[in-house]
């Protein structure tokens, strides 16, 4: 654990000494080492308290090679890309105080953490021996990924349940409940390790934006939107990052005609040449060390003469991080993402502002387990995920637009907003800050006589 608590301490003062534009990253034995370390601290720390929370008692997680659950590939030592034939990973509750027991229904053991507990000699048939150590260990709850509400723990496949139910006693298959709130809670639940090494990842992620948003990248009048997005792919990839969606460029701008604002999600126009006055908007998510990162910011484009982004676009951005503040008050412990959602809706429209909410779990998945906040395109709430509570120890995509008409422009603007935040129970905390001003391309340097 010391050698864990040195390398993280290394990660951070190497990011923050690098210029800005090139932050240090981990070579892939280090990454390995931070990811193992993370998931040994998260056996100890984080599952028995999931475990009492939910009643669940033994945890059996079952995956094939190239299927697996998404849980499972949480749980799996860095230096597997996948799970190997089929994999039965075991956690048992013994209660009384006693330490979990972490067990691999395998032929080897899965990492460091479930060791191998089946001796194929003994018993050659894989499924006999798992029901058989069910039946000894006896459980009163048997959690299995298996969900209605929740993709991230609905990872059981149907053959893999058939074949399980079809394995256990009569009396034991009754115990069978679905895993739903631990597979859920482990997702969701960050530790403090993770949380030391999410701000760098938050930043790296920040600067990779504010380098594509600069006269580096983009020269107005040539330079196009799909070109600003393929810079960012190739960034990504070159910087040793993983791109978990495609990021998206989009303009706004003066021309009456051009009704952004109007468009869904899904209709955006892919290539459009940048032009002075307009303004930009990046989404753009990276994932490093089995985190992600989900981020939506704004640059201007300055026109000829202008030295600072004009005061009407200065006054629509800080409109945005007023919804912001009114919905991050929101946050409290037991409340449902419904019921946050509506708050929130209600309190910014009585100020005047034009709310817009779709706010998501971050963590392990870009859309990740916990309380979904609101959908694009469901500001009523969302049955089932959005009725989740909201528990500590989490983090959130906070993403929301909010509408403002510029007269100056004779239309309706969206300022459309993502940052990471932190809820540690009782505040929300911007893991690495939050824009909270307009980027210029090109940056003014020095005032303009």
């Amino acid at each position: 654990m010391r050698a864990l608590i040195w390398l993280l301490l290394g990660l951070s003062f190497q990011i923050f000494a690098q210029n800005s534009y090139f932050p240090k990253t981990l070579n892939m034995r280090e990454r390995a080492e931070v990811i193992d370390g993370w998931l040994e601290l998260r056996a100890q720390t984080v599952l028995p308290q999931l475990m009492e929370r939910t009643g669940i008692d033994m945890w059996v997680i079952i995956a094939r090679e190239y299927n697996e659950d998404p849980v499972i590939k949480t749980m799996l030592p860095a230096t597997w890309q996948s799970a190997r034939r089929t994999t039965m990973l075991l956690i048992y509750n013994p209660g009384d105080g006693k330490p979990l027991e972490t067990m691999a229904m395998a032929r080897y053991d899965v990492g460091k953490l479930f060791k191998k507990v089946w001796d194929k000699e003994k018993q050659p048939d894989q499924w006999k021996a798992l029901a058989d150590l069910i039946a000894e260990k006896n459980p009163q709850k048997i959690g299995i990924n298996k969900s209605a509400m929740f993709a991230l723990a609905d990872g059981i496949s149907a053959y893999h349940h058939d074949q399980l139910m079809a394995s256990l006693s009569p009396k034991l298959q009754k115990r069978v409940v679905s895993a739903e709130m631990l597979a859920v809670g482990w997702l969701e639940t960050r530790t403090e390790a993770e949380m030391v090494v999410y701000q760098n990842i938050v930043r790296i992620a920040h600067q990779i934006i504010a380098e594509g948003l600069s006269e580096k990248v983009i020269q107005p009048g040539v330079t196009t939107t799909n070109d600003v997005v393929w810079w960012y792919r190739d960034r990504i990839s070159e910087m040793g990052f993983v791109a978990w969606f495609h990021p998206t460029v989009a303009i706004q701008r003066k021309d009456p005609e051009s009704q952004e604002h109007q468009r869904s999600f899904s209709s955006r126009p892919e290539n459009q040449v940048i032009l002075p006055g307009d303004l930009l908007h990046v989404d753009f998510g990276i994932t490093y060390l089995r985190l992600n990162t989900d981020t939506q910011q704004h640059a201007y484009v300055l026109k000829r003469g202008e030295k600072e982004v004009p005061d009407y676009l200065k006054m629509a951005f800080k409109d945005g991080n007023r919804l912001q503040d009114v919905f991050t008050d929101n946050f409290k412990t037991g409340r449902t993402g419904n019921e946050i959602l509506k708050m929130t809706l209600e309190e910014a429209k009585a100020e005047g502002l034009k709310p817009w909410i779709y706010t998501h779990p971050i963590g392990y998945h870009g859309h990740a387990a916990g309380p979904t906040i609101g959908l694009w395109d469901q500001q009523g709430g969302v049955p089932g995920a959005g009725d989740y509570p909201l528990y500590p120890n989490t983090a959130y995509s906070i993403e929301l637009n909010n509408s403002i008409y510029l007269k100056e422009w004779g239309k309706e603007i969206r300022i459309m907003l993502e940052e990471e935040a932190f809820f540690d129970g009782e505040k929300v905390i911007y893991i690495d800050g939050r824009q909270t001003s307009l980027m210029t391309i090109p940056r003014v340097l020095v005032p303009n006589e």
